[in-house]
């Protein structure tokens, strides 16, 4: 009797986990229908962005932010990128939101001086205590300028000089838009097997979901870098709060409530770095997916309560409901494996699930991944098999190992912000090409 209500338990959480991975991957079929009617639908859907004129004259002065903490190679690099921004200089003043604990802190000061100079703007804000973390930086920068347009930059981001020119105009363009997201590339994903897999799902979320979820007219996320900001939406939303891990997200959810919308730009792309260990990878995805259930219990009930169409709600709920798949495959997994024990090795009950899921996951898997993979070329088609081969597990691993943190912020738990490392030796022995 014990065994048989184990067993019904085991097959209830199962159903229940297949069900939840149903649910995710009809939204990515839903992002991939899109993406393909891109393609392949009418032109007017492939029209670039329209442009505002700027003269000279009229450009507008630009905040850009950098937040460091403990990486003085990367912030000092960083500094210099900004510095070759082709912008006029009286127009735009760089942040460093230093919140560093060691000697880089004179360092990042000392390169920051030697460009101010040679008649840069360039502010070093050092912080003794990190409060909000990089949202409290980010508001503490803010309140102490009056910049209408603020660029963001992770410090391993390296925009090209055009940048600016590209995106500003695109944005004033629009008075509707209260931030533009330019796409992230990621200049070390060719370093190895780990580096490889990330970049192919950043290129799945940025060509595809990003790009998707704009078109259709749909709630997206804002990265974290590589955008630009209307200090007006900021603002109206709120301002910066750090009672997430993805002040990001946050943000640009509450700037939607608050009438505003986001602007998606493929080109130019902005590079940055992907983590090259395992242990990093984890952590920042971990980061993640706490921080969108964060998300979820803060601002869900704000967006059915909303004055959206059903479409539009059910969608915002997706893009903070996509990071369920964790959960959902880290349960599906132990209890098939409960199941298939508890049945002694019987596997045959359950062939129709895994039958139905290992569909689902090798139609997501080619359909978000294969139009970017060859859109940017990023190989030989051997090479897109051996990777996209790789997805699953590492899915998989993430899945088991974000579970309990998930699950301990569903009922309430905070977990504390920690950081990604970055290197300045991982962008300089990133491969040119395979």
């Amino acid at each position: 009797m014990t065994l048989r209500l184990l067993l019904g338990l085991c097959e209830a959480a199962l159903t229940l986990s297949v069900a939840g991975l149903v649910i995710v991957a009809a939204g990515f079929l839903a992002l991939i229908g899109i993406k393909l009617y891109d393609l392949l639908g009418p032109p007017h859907w492939r029209n670039h962005l329209p442009r505002a004129f700027l003269p000279e004259a009229d450009l507008p002065a630009v905040l850009l932010q950098i937040p460091v903490f403990n990486e003085h190679e990367v912030a000092i690099e960083a500094l210099h990128c900004a510095a070759r921004l082709d912008w006029p200089r009286d127009r735009l003043r760089v942040q460093i939101l230093d919140d560093s604990t060691d000697e880089s802190v004179a360092m990042v000061a000392a390169a920051a001086a030697e460009l101010r100079a040679t008649g840069h703007r360039i502010e070093h804000r050092h912080r003794t205590r990190r409060s909000g973390f990089k949202a409290g930086a980010l508001a503490e920068g803010l309140a102490a300028t009056s910049e209408p347009l603020i660029a963001m930059l992770d410090v391993d981001f390296r925009p090209p000089a055009h940048w600016l020119r590209d995106i500003v105009p695109v944005l004033l363009a629009d008075p509707d838009a209260g931030f533009l997201q330019s796409r992230c590339e990621f200049s070390n994903y060719r370093t190895n097997l780990l580096t490889r897999v990330q970049g192919m799902m950043l290129d799945a979320h940025f060509t595809v979901e990003q790009a998707g979820r704009y078109r259709a007219g749909w709630l997206f996320q804002f990265n974290g870098t590589g955008g630009l900001w209307r200090r007006e939406a900021i603002r109206e939303a709120g301002g910066w709060s750090s009672d997430s891990l993805v002040e990001d997200l946050d943000l640009a959810i509450r700037v939607a409530l608050a009438g505003w919308r986001g602007l998606y730009l493929n080109e130019p792309a902005v590079p940055g770095l992907v983590p090259e260990r395992v242990s990093h990878w984890r952590v920042q995805q971990r980061r993640w997916s706490t921080g969108f259930v964060e998300v979820a219990r803060k601002l869900l009930r704000r967006i059915w309560g909303a004055p959206w169409r059903f479409g539009t709600k059910l969608a915002a709920s997706f893009l903070i409901f996509v990071q369920l798949f964790y959960p959902c495959a880290a349960v599906g997994v132990v209890s098939l494996l409960a199941c298939i024990a508890l049945r002694d090795g019987d596997v045959r009950p359950y062939v129709p699930a895994l039958a139905l899921v290992a569909t689902l996951v090798v139609t997501v898997a080619l359909g978000m991944t294969l139009v970017p993979y060859v859109s940017l070329r990023r190989g030989p088609v051997w090479r897109y098999v051996a990777t996209v081969v790789l997805l699953p597990p590492a899915m998989v691993f993430v899945a088991l190992s974000n579970a309990p943190s998930i699950l301990r912020t569903l009922v309430g738990r905070r977990e504390s912000f920690k950081r990604t490392p970055k290197s300045l030796k991982a962008r300089q022995e990133a491969p040119a090409r395979d």
